[in-house]
């Protein structure tokens, strides 16, 4: 058996216990993989760097449990960080939250309550969520942000006979510092080891770790998914700093399927390698739009290329005119498409997108999400997607399309 760490909202710290709870694991040998619940680039690669192995994305919006049971299956236990509270998903009904992957998976979930303002109260909270839904099995509590033993001592008395995992106390000086998009990446965390050593000691000094191995088994195996269908034989992607929004399991089916995968970095002003679909992933290219303006010959690489050419999100925008950054200033891009963007006045765009485009490297029906603060201030031409919620209302038609070069601000997660 694998386990779930969950919270009942965000903010909880399930993200730090769970990189602390990784390395641990990987410091006492104990193999170990880690996913993550629903759409998120940033977590992810925290968690590898914690546990030294692939994360796994798991979206129970967008994935079919078939998909999701086969993803998790193969190899070693599996530790799986939720998103936002156990029970939150996309409206109407909840879809896509982690205790639907709890139901899918059938695994315990072990509850993170940050327990900093409360006292006797967290006997009805606990109880609650424990009581909510027969199918979601809590396996017990971490108690955290707990302010000293005599705290503790209350927590627990309040607690009762409620398994409890953990009680970790106040530790400020491990949050992370985030930007607009999230967390900051963990390639750009010269001190991340540290911080994860630290986080490790943490939790093997403040948990049950005995109890936590106990849960950890492998899930059975299941029978191998049909393969996806590439968008193109050769696929160059984009990846450095700016475009590490690409996700994992995408690339890994396009390889399956006999696609040759080659990598890039713009930021190196590195020009795309000869492929038949060049494919820029999100990232944060507003960060370095002066740096990608003066690369002429990854710009040029672009312009001149015969191949198809798709941009999500922050590739996108690097696919139109001009792109206009936190400062006000306005940079030039590829020109290939007719798009300016800006983020001088940040506007949040969120949520499950279902997605359909006639045509392009992605014609068909896919799952998606959108999580950007650009503002589109010009958008000419024929547009990719026809697009609804994740209530199936309409929404104005999504990105452009204009001959070989195609884009949209939705990050594509699985086919529909």
């Amino acid at each position: 058996m694998s386990f779930i760490i969950a919270a009942p909202a965000s903010g909880s710290g399930k993200t730090t216990l769970t990189l602390g709870l990784l390395r641990a694991l990987k410091r006492r040998k104990v193999p170990v993989r880690a996913a993550k619940s629903g759409p998120d680039y940033i977590d992810p690669r925290f968690h590898e760097a914690a546990c030294g192995q692939p994360c796994l994305n798991l979206d129970a919006w967008a994935m079919t449990p078939e998909r999701i049971k086969t993803r998790s299956a193969d190899g070693a236990p599996l530790i799986i960080e939720g998103a936002m509270g156990l029970f939150d998903g996309a409206p109407p009904d909840g879809k896509g939250a982690t205790a639907d992957l709890a139901r899918i998976l059938n695994l315990p979930v072990i509850l993170v309550i940050d327990a900093g303002k409360m006292a006797d109260s967290i006997a009805p909270l606990a109880k609650g969520f424990m009581q909510h839904d027969p199918d979601v099995q809590i396996a017990g509590i971490i108690l955290n942000n707990v302010g000293s033993a005599r705290h503790e001592a209350m927590l627990r008395r309040a607690l009762g006979d409620t398994p409890i995992f953990g009680a970790i106390p106040r530790a400020p000086a491990l949050n992370q510092p985030s930007r607009h998009l999230g967390l900051v990446q963990a390639q750009e965390r010269p001190d991340l080891d540290r911080y994860l050593d630290r986080a490790a000691a943490l939790i093997n000094d403040h948990c049950d770790m005995p109890a936590l191995e106990a849960l950890l088994k492998p899930l059975p195996s299941q029978p191998s998914y049909k393969k996806r269908t590439p968008p193109a034989q050769s696929i160059a992607i984009a990846h450095d700093a700016a475009f590490a929004f690409s996700y994992p399991h995408l690339v890994q089916d396009w390889h399956d399927a006999g696609a040759s995968i080659r990598f890039f970095s713009p930021l190196a002003d590195a020009p795309a390698p000869q492929a038949d679909l060049i494919y820029l992933p999100g990232g944060y290219p507003e960060l370095h739009a002066g740096k990608l303006a003066a690369n002429a010959i990854f710009l040029a690489s672009l312009q001149n290329s015969k191949a198809q050419i798709y941009g999500e999100c922050g590739g996108y925008m690097t696919l139109g005119e001009t792109l206009t950054d936190t400062e006000g200033i306005t940079h030039k891009m590829a020109g290939l498409l007719r798009l300016d963007t800006s983020f001088a006045t940040r506007k949040l765009h969120l949520g499950y997108r279902d997605l359909i485009a006639g045509t392009g490297p992605f014609a068909g029906a896919w799952k998606g999400h959108e999580f950007h603060y650009a503002t589109t201030l010009r958008a000419e031409g024929t547009p990719l997607f026809q697009t609804h919620d994740a209530e199936g209302t309409a929404l104005p038609p999504m990105g452009l399309i204009q001959d070989k070069v195609s884009g949209s601000f939705a990050h594509i997660i699985d086919c529909a």
